[in-house]
């Protein structure tokens, strides 16, 4: 009986164990097959990538933070495992909810929208400052953003 009960609680504990938060990370982008989900152009210049790892295992690819934004807006939260976007800075993968953003309309990216994204609001100030140009704004702000204009 104690042996019984032992092997019930641990196969219990074990199960349990495997119903924690999952973790995602971010695919290498391939340019000659990864197209973006909302404009289908290809992903050319990764340095302003976007991707949303789905609960499910699937993975959407965005070649531009507008483009994920559209997306992410859109979506049941249900499905979402984690959105990644491409770090102005040091071009590593960051959690896009976790990011802080630069605005202006004359920054380059591949849809037009003018928006990048940095690790840190420091980071953000830096090119700011640097390029004397650009707006400061918060991912809450992204999500009301008018992709548009």
């Amino acid at each position: 009986m104690k042996k019984s009960l032992m092997t019930a609680v641990l196969a219990t504990a074990v199960l349990l164990a495997g119903c924690g938060d999952k973790t995602y990370e971010a695919k290498k982008i391939n340019p000659q097959t990864d197209v973006c989900e909302i404009c289908n152009m290809s992903i050319a210049n990764e340095k302003y990538a976007g991707q949303i790892a789905l609960k499910n295992g699937d993975y959407e690819m965005f070649d531009d933070l507008g483009c994920l934004m559209q997306y992410y807006t859109k979506m049941k939260k249900d499905d979402l495992g984690e959105a990644f976007i491409k770090d102005e800075a040091s071009d590593e993968w960051l959690n896009v909810e976790k990011s802080v953003f630069v605005f202006d309309k004359s920054i380059p990216t591949p849809m037009s929208y003018g928006v990048i994204a940095f690790k840190d609001e420091a980071a953000a100030k830096q090119y700011v400052e640097k390029t004397d140009a650009g707006k400061i704004i918060s991912f809450e702000d992204l999500k009301s953003f008018d992709w548009g204009a």
